[in-house]
């Protein structure tokens, strides 16, 4: 087990040094136009993604538990998901059609439709392409492809475009950083925050193995695994730390503040 440790713990570092590369690397590229929205955290957040993000009652329903037990109120967030889906399943651009998109109405406590109005419905998108997409050499260039052109629709109708780096299957480690390379390239190219689940699994596995972070099929997140997801997107894009939250999803006390110190560890030190 020692042996084990010692190997993902390696793994975490490669990782870094990975990271680092690319962002250097890419740091020469033209920056495209800078969106009219510029805010430091959302208070409209679209999640646009598959599977990863509905699991264990959506992540984004524990992201706004943490945000609520930190004190962070009035967050509106939507998730749009399609089961198995790649990026370009997606027509993001649809989302913001003025009177037909996203949060056209809502219900009121007493049951009533309220339509609402506002200036843009979202501030943020947060995207994930499929679990292999990024990486699958067949798809490959359908993700940096998809990802260009739904940041672009996102910029015109004023919201910042942000990315989902997901998390390696439980026996194949070394998607870690396979899936990292791509996506701080599709992020740099950009200009869009990443948020890092991906490398905070890893770090926690390195730490402590005994947490399971998946799901039976190896791929889909536990309900552990969702909350350092949720973790890590309160940490990068709300720019709060979850070290202390109160809320636990139901997990053992040990093991939600194992998951919040490596979330918000990961998030401080990921530098795409």
């Amino acid at each position: 087990m020692k042996h084990w440790n010692r190997s993902a713990a390696a793994r975490v570092a490669r990782l870094t040094s990975a990271v680092a590369v690319v962002a250097a690397a890419a740091a020469c590229t033209t920056a495209p136009t800078v969106p009219r929205w510029q805010g430091e955290t959302p208070n409209a957040l679209l999640w646009a993604g598959n599977s990863f993000f509905y699991y264990n009652n959506s992540m984004h329903g524990h992201v706004g538990s943490l945000l609520n037990a930190a004190g962070v109120r009035g967050t509106r967030q939507t998730s749009v998901t399609i089961s198995g889906a790649g990026l370009d399943w997606h027509d993001v651009a649809s989302h913001f059609q003025p009177g037909t998109g996203m949060a056209r109405y809502s219900f009121t406590p007493t049951n009533d439709v309220a339509f609402n109005q506002f200036d843009r419905a979202y501030d943020m998108v947060l995207m994930m392409d499929c679990s292999q997409c990024p990486i699958h050499p067949k798809l490959q260039q359908a993700f940096h492809d998809t990802a260009k052109r739904h940041a672009e629709a996102v910029r015109r109708a004023g919201a910042e475009p942000a990315l989902f780096l997901s998390w390696a299957y439980q026996d194949q480690p070394q998607m870690t950083e396979q899936l990292a390379t791509e996506y701080v390239k599709a992020g740099r190219a950009n200009q869009m925050r990443v948020v890092p689940a991906g490398p905070a699994f890893a770090a926690s596995i390195a730490k402590r193995p005994d947490i399971n972070l998946y799901a039976p099929d190896k791929r889909h997140p536990s309900l552990a695994g969702t909350y350092l997801g949720a973790a890590v997107v309160m940490a990068t894009l709300f720019k709060k730390s979850p070290v202390g939250n109160s809320y636990t999803a139901g997990l053992p006390a040990d093991v939600a503040q194992h998951l919040q110190t490596v979330a918000w560890e990961t998030a401080q030190s990921f530098k795409p």
